[in-house]
């Protein structure tokens, strides 16, 4: 069995770091080159950092800063927010950026998951569902941070992306951003079952017993989480942090069990 990647999940404000609750309520974290720092101290997998109002207010992408970010990370980043263009997928990974995140631009122009993967490859592009269930229970896909409806069939979108060139997709779970409450297990053996493409899975997690549990549960080895990388305490005391190298051995022996 592949181990597990353990991928904290960063959002941008332009030029800071904020987290969300449910896609509300930004709390600042800091800067973003510091974050890069300590995540290379302290080895991580990898880094997906996702400039979160990009898309929904139409800005510019910070081309200056994730330059800086690619120079300064010892770690494959992933960016997404705000790309709708070969001409900037194309700048950041000439950056060193290793993948380009689509989600809204995915629905609005889905030739564009094609063309990048004709372009870069399909191991360069990852499409980012953004998934909260209705008062029934259903599942449904949104863009523009939650605000407009796509698709009521998430299954269906996975493979349509993969079909389309994608060579990820991450599942971001609105619900449970980041409230800590645990990852959507149920979501997440669904959506692994059905993929015949890596699979990331973010929101819920508060603990490193969410991510083995994840991973034991549903066979997925892309982990996602924000929260528990970047908060301490039950106060939510800013701290940038990640699993410990004995940290990731137990994580993985608890898999194994």
């Amino acid at each position: 069995m592949l181990r597990p990647r353990i991928i904290p999940f960063l959002l941008l404000n332009h030029d800071y770091l904020d987290k969300t609750v449910k896609f509300s309520n930004p709390k600042y974290i800091g800067d973003p080159l510091n974050a890069v720092k300590i995540f290379n101290e302290k080895h991580a997998d990898e880094l997906a950092i996702i400039d979160y109002e990009a898309s929904n207010l139409n800005k510019e992408i910070n081309f200056e800063l994730l330059k800086d970010i690619a120079e300064q990370s010892r770690m494959p980043i992933s960016y997404g927010g705000g790309i709708n263009s070969l001409d900037q997928a194309e700048r950041l990974i000439n950056y060193g950026i290793e993948k380009v995140c689509i989600s809204s631009s995915a629905f609005q122009n889905p030739n564009l998951c094609t063309e990048l993967a004709n372009k870069f490859g399909s191991q360069s592009i990852v499409v980012v569902l953004d998934v909260k269930r209705d008062f029934l229970g259903n599942y449904q896909i949104f863009i523009n941070r939650g605000k407009n409806k796509v698709s009521n069939d998430v299954i269906k979108e996975i493979e349509k992306f993969s079909d389309l060139g994608a060579g990820e997709i991450v599942i971001n779970n609105i619900d449970r951003d980041g409230t800590m409450n645990g990852y959507d297990l149920k979501l997440a053996k669904n959506c692994y079952e059905a993929s015949q493409i890596p699979i990331t899975f973010l929101g819920g997690a508060k603990s490193h017993e969410d991510i083995s549990k994840l991973i034991k549960e549903t066979g997925t080895v892309g982990c996602g989480a924000g929260s528990i990388f970047v908060f301490k305490g039950k106060y939510r005391a800013v701290l940038i942090n990640y699993p410990s190298v004995e940290q990731k051995l137990k994580i993985n022996d608890n898999i194994d069990k």
